[in-house]
């Protein structure tokens, strides 16, 4: 039988989830940056969201441990501002080797903290699970978040016409800023609040990887400007869309709007670039390969 190299990450994910029923106050379920479930107030709903960061694939053995915990945090954290919602409280589940250093897991526990705090959150519990001597660390991070329901963005919402936007810079993450992004929540927050998004999500497996995502949940294809991705110093357009970890948004919006949040966005946030880098279409998705695939080398 295929093993999950044969399939890949996105096939992986699509048949376990096939095996999966939707409970009662199940709004959105797998397939996008967060689950989305009936909330307690009146016109709120609730965020799910867990992920985790392993040793050997999300850092090396020689990163700060206060960096790893940083990054364990605001990887879920990212999730929750891609759904333009807000996170409450976490949960993290420890998987160690009995020889793994106290010293060493408190100092991630401190940056899971400094995080969190950062962000208006807090790590109220979890669980611990001893691993065999010489397994590599896993830090899984669950959360819960809120959202105004009308104000939740899936990646599903795009239609053809609208144009594509990216935060930030793209590429070159491995030179460190994989551990020490910021979750981009108060611009999703603000964006959600200000603007009709159609559509977003984070950058984490790299552009190459995450845009056919958005547009084929959107039913739409995408055309994309190379050219006018916003690349990281010293890095080329290659690397801009498959790197990965970027942890930037990726978002649509109607061409109309658009000139009103160009015209916006450098006065709410002078430090961070906004760049249009193509848009959705009614037909013809470009072929894009590369990025992060956790199943294929």
């Amino acid at each position: 039988m295929p093993d999950l190299s044969h399939y890949g990450e996105d096939a992986v994910v699509s048949r376990l989830t096939a095996l999966l029923e939707a409970g009662p106050g199940t709004l959105t379920g797998p397939g996008d940056d967060c689950a989305v479930v009936e909330g307690s107030g009146r016109g709120q709903v609730e965020l799910l969201k867990t992920d985790c960061v392993i040793c050997g694939v999300h850092f090396l053995p020689d990163a700060p441990p206060r960096k790893i915990g940083w990054k364990a945090v605001a990887r879920t954290l990212s999730d929750f501002a891609a759904m333009g919602g807000w996170p409450r409280h976490l949960m993290v589940t420890l998987a160690l080797p009995s020889d793994c250093q106290m010293r060493w897991i408190e100092e991630v526990y401190r940056g899971m903290n400094k995080c969190a705090r950062t962000f208006d959150c807090s790590v109220v519990g979890g669980e611990t699970s001893s691993l065999p001597e010489g397994s590599p660390v896993m830090i899984s991070v669950a959360g819960t978040g809120s959202a105004r329901r009308s104000q939740v963005i899936l990646r599903s919402g795009g239609r053809p016409g609208d144009l594509l936007f990216v935060t930030g810079k793209l590429g070159g993450s491995q030179r460190g800023r994989h551990l020490s992004f910021m979750p981009r929540l108060e611009e999703a927050d603000w964006l959600s609040r200000s603007f009709r998004i159609h559509a977003m999500m984070d950058l984490s497996d790299g552009l190459a990887m995450d845009l056919p995502r958005l547009a084929s949940a959107s039913g739409c294809g995408f055309r994309l400007k190379e050219e006018a991705l916003p690349r990281s110093r010293g890095v080329t357009a290659e690397e801009a869309l498959r790197d990965g970890e970027d942890y930037e948004l990726l978002f649509a919006i109607s061409e109309r709007s658009s000139q009103r949040l160009l015209a916006e966005w450098p006065e709410r946030f002078p430090g961070l670039k906004l760049t249009p880098v193509g848009a959705l279409s009614s037909d013809g998705t470009e072929g894009l390969s590369g990025g992060w695939d956790h199943f294929r080398e």
